[in-house]
């Protein structure tokens, strides 16, 4: 998209999905209904290379891993999985696990999967809001109990399930045993980025996207990032995004942006903006 291209900047759709292990819970982000909403889904028509989501838990999550790109097409399938959290609310004692405690064999992944010691074998992290966490493809990983992030992820639902506390799902024992890594989880280091000007704090970048928070109390101009496109989740507040007006809980979908696109902010607003580094955009 030529840097000439009019800008369009709409708000994407909400899909709810009810989890076993959702809750209700999910004030001030949407309003409740007494449903237990484990997933709110926010995606472009054709999808987008990357998919946002609030994720709301009550329980802990299945132990989990996701394929690479490589391993996923060799499925026969687009692409894989990687991903990132970041924490708007935890519960006292709200964990996500991230990777083993130490190095495991295959053997003892099949067969920690089997007996539930999985869960003791990972390792746990205590979580507070304003957290992020990459979760890169081959991490087996879990969310706790008590826990709302906001996910940011490359288009795909493939989940290899190792261990699921006896619920009635199916496991993929051959799938993530193939595709696990099974050491420690490494933390991302942060970065610098040409466009992380103020008042955006650069937050992970990876092959796939890049991550980028603000907290704005007065108008902004929305300078354009060096990419085709930018989502635009409101984690707090409300006011006007090119005098459009939104509220905390939503995702905007900006392309073609040019500088001047006024953000004009209500009340303080806080902000995760994702969008794919240029290599990263074709589906």
């Amino acid at each position: 998209m030529s840097s000439t291209a009019r800008p369009s900047i709409r708000l994407l759709p909400a899909e709810y999905l009810d989890k076993i292990w959702g809750t209700p819970a999910v004030e001030p982000w949407f309003v409740s209904d007494g449903r237990k909403i484990g997933e709110v889904w926010y995606q472009d028509d054709p999808p987008l290379p990357l998919l946002t989501k609030f994720i709301f838990t009550s329980e802990r999550l299945s132990v989990q891993v996701h394929p690479d790109d490589r391993y996923a097409r060799s499925k026969g399938l687009d692409r894989g999985k990687t991903e990132m959290w970041h924490v708007l609310r935890a519960d006292p004692g709200g964990q996500i696990a991230l990777g083993f405690r130490h190095e495991i064999d295959r053997e003892t992944l099949r067969r920690s999967a089997l007996d539930g010691s999985i869960v003791d074998l990972l390792r746990w992290f205590d979580v507070k809001p304003g957290e992020s966490y990459l979760v890169s493809a081959g991490t087996v990983h879990a969310l706790g109990a008590g826990v709302v992030v906001v996910e940011v992820q490359q288009t795909s639902d493939t989940t290899y399930r190792l261990y699921d506390y006896g619920r009635p799902r199916e496991l993929h024992l051959a799938d993530a045993m193939a595709t696990a890594h099974l050491g420690p989880w490494i933390p991302p280091h942060m970065f610098a980025s040409k466009a992380s000007k103020a008042p955006w704090i650069p937050v992970l970048r990876t092959a796939f996207f890049e991550i980028h928070t603000a907290d704005v109390q007065v108008p902004l101009s929305l300078a354009r990032p060096d990419a085709p496109f930018a989502l635009y989740v409101f984690t707090a507040g409300s006011g006007s995004i090119g005098g459009q007006p939104y509220r905390e809980g939503e995702c905007w979908l900006v392309e073609g942006l040019e500088d001047g696109v006024k953000l004009e902010p209500a009340r303080p607003t806080k902000i995760l903006r994702a969008f794919p580094p240029k290599a990263a955009v074709a589906l």
